[in-house]
């Protein structure tokens, strides 16, 4: 005769055992998802100083690349509201143009040059605010709104400057392009252009996980319908990423106009809005909107200024340059594509 009494007490056990085996896969996704995509970064970097043959990890080369990395952070940084709330905004790289161009042509003007960099980031804002416009009241689709800004304001661009090149050589806070912040005399400086950057992550970040309207953009991301239900005022949040999307791209123009102390409408800001939605898909953040980290877009955006600096130490041609870049993008839409299936199956 079988032991009930035995049977009775194991029974228990295997509920037990399948919830502890539940807590651990939520804890190692709790990790995967924390980690994110810092292990590539750290690859990436290993594996460029090898095949460059220890030219990467050099204070010149890194100086480079976090240069390289901080308008693309800035312009990510705006894409991660608009993407969170299963958004998208193919203007930023026009806008960028568009602000640029207008900050410089104001700072030729003896008496308002000092204004130029507050005009070149409200005129981001106020294309970002009309997108968001479009799409909150009219309930246009974003990939259609911000598809056709991205040809009018490119026209905008080239308009304010009679299709020609702005020159400023003398234009106000040029060290905010070409500077540097010094933290050791000597030793230690940080190019402002990063700092500029890791102030807009660090606000971002304190705006998304530290106040009610960032609660309010992972609801309307999450499910319109429903945050609507709840009382959440959907047009207002999305007018707001999009204005914010606009603002940091104009932000984005006043950094590079102090850089170059030059705009062109046609030119700058060209296929920005690729790198910064490659940069903010590979840091984490989902398509369908809800989902991500402006800590994740960080990092997405410093593996595409890694992978673009590597590619040249190692002396890639610029054709090969466009093609890994494309299969980066492809490999980011799959990669998130992966991840909804993996939070479905669980």
């Amino acid at each position: 005769m079988p032991d009930n009494g035995a049977s009775a007490k194991a029974a228990p056990a295997a509920p037990g055992l399948a919830a502890a085996q539940e807590t651990k896969r939520q804890r190692t996704r709790a990790i995967v998802r924390a980690v994110g995509m810092l292990p590539v970064l750290l690859l990436l970097c290993i594996g460029f100083h090898v095949l460059s043959d220890g030219r990467f990890f050099t204070g010149q080369n890194i100086g480079i690349v976090v240069q390289q990395s901080a308008v693309n952070t800035v312009l990510a940084a705006g894409m991660t509201f608009v993407i969170l709330t299963g958004g998208i905004d193919l203007s930023v790289g026009s806008i960028l143009a568009a602000s640029a161009m207008a900050g410089l042509i104001v700072s030729k003007f003896a008496d308002f040059g000092p204004l130029w960099l507050p005009v070149a980031v409200l005129t981001g804002a106020v294309f970002g605010i009309l997108n968001g416009a479009l799409i909150a009241l009219l309930r246009l689709l974003p990939f259609i709104v911000t598809l056709g800004s991205l040809t009018a304001v490119r026209g905008a661009a080239r308009l304010l400057g009679a299709d020609t090149t702005v020159f400023n050589p003398s234009v106000p806070y040029a060290f905010i392009g070409n500077g540097a912040l010094t933290l050791i005399p000597g030793i230690v400086s940080i190019p402002w252009l990063w700092v500029i950057a890791l102030l807009v992550i660090l606000v971002s970040w304190l705006v998304l996980k530290r106040t009610v309207l960032g609660v309010h953009i992972y609801a309307v991301g999450g499910n319109e319908s429903a945050a609507r239900l709840a009382g959440i005022k959907v047009w207002a949040v999305l007018i707001f990423v999009y204005g914010v999307s606009g603002l940091l791209a104009g932000l984005g123009g006043a950094m590079q106009a102090a850089r170059l102390y030059a705009a062109n409408g046609l030119q700058l800001g060209q296929s920005y809005e690729l790198d910064a939605i490659t940069a903010v898909i590979l840091g984490g953040t989902s398509f369908v909107g809800g989902i991500g980290s402006i800590w994740g877009t960080l990092v997405g955006a410093l593996i595409i200024a890694v992978l673009s600096n590597g590619l040249i130490l190692i002396g890639v041609s610029d054709v090969w340059q466009y093609v890994i870049k494309g299969l980066v993008i492809i490999g980011a839409v799959a990669l998130d594509r992966y991840r909804l299936q993996g939070s479905a199956r669980t």
